[in-house]
This record gives C-alpha cells, structure tokens and sequence, in this order.
C-alpha cells in the first residue's frame, strides 16, 4: 500500500529512496485473491474489483514516475530477483548508497521477526515456485483476467 503514499515518502526524509518490485499482474492479483488480510484490503475478496484495483495501481505508479526525480525510485521485477538474487540485491543497495554485504542473501536467516502476509515466505531461501503460480488457475480467474485488460476508464464513443 505504500504506492499510494510516494509523493510523502519521496518529501519525509532526505534523500529519500523507493524500490518498487514489480510482479507478473496476474500472478500478483492471484496471490492477493489467496491470502485473508487483515484490515481495509476488502478490494482483494472479489477477482474483478482486485483486477481494477490493480490497473488504479499501474496508473498511479505512472504518474509517479513522471512526476518524481528519476533518480529516487528503482524498479525491479519480482522475477528478475528470483533469477538473480546476488545481482539485484547489489543494484538495490547501490540504490540506496548501502555497501554490500553477504549477509543479504541469507534475509531467511535473520532472527527478527516478521509482521506481514509474507511471514513464512521470508523464512526460506528464494524460490520460483510463485513465478508462473497462475497459470493453473487462468479457466477460473475470468473477471480477473477482464478487469486487467481493460482501461481504468471507459473511453467515450
């Protein structure tokens, strides 16, 4: 949900920087549709409302990149860090103006604790398992698929 918040996170602290990690849409919404949240996430219980949610991200997400100095928000796909853990984890840091440490590999080792839907994914090492995950559900996922084709805003005839 911190997408929506970009412009008060780019202002909050100096020198600011936002990773935005990108997912497949339709992998991405699937693994919403599957999960209860907890709090105002009702968007995710319904495969057409979360596909038009999805495309009220993208749009914002553009406006984002059009207003915000290049240089503050790196993006990187889901997918590309499962290919290359090491290598996007170098960009990210370097992004951020962090040294390297190996220690960023083992993120599943760490003893802190986790508060999030993903609690039991950040336990283990990076899988791809998820990449693709939702391709097996495609005969039952029509609204969703629906929703995500089609414009925000119906354009004028």
């Amino acid at each position: 949900m911190n997408f929506l918040y970009l412009g008060f996170i780019h202002m909050m602290p100096p020198r600011a920087r936002i990773i935005h990690l990108r997912r497949d849409p339709v992998d991405t919404c699937c693994s919403c549709f599957s999960l209860l949240f907890t709090g105002d996430l009702a968007y995710t219980y319904e495969l057409g409302e979360l596909g038009r949610y999805y495309r009220a991200y993208e749009a914002l997400m553009a406006h984002w990149r059009a207003i915000l100095p290049k240089e503050v928000m790196l993006e990187i796909a889901y997918e590309d860090v499962v290919e290359d853990l090491e290598g996007q984890t170098r960009a990210i840091l370097a992004h951020c103006g962090l040294e390297w440490e190996a220690t960023c590999l083992a993120f599943h080792q760490t003893p802190r604790s986790v508060r999030t839907a993903s609690a039991a994914q950040v336990r283990q090492p990076i899988y791809r398992s998820s990449v693709g995950r939702s391709l097996r559900h495609r005969p039952l996922i029509g609204p969703l698929l629906e929703a995500l084709e089609r414009p925000l805003i119906d354009e004028p005839t």
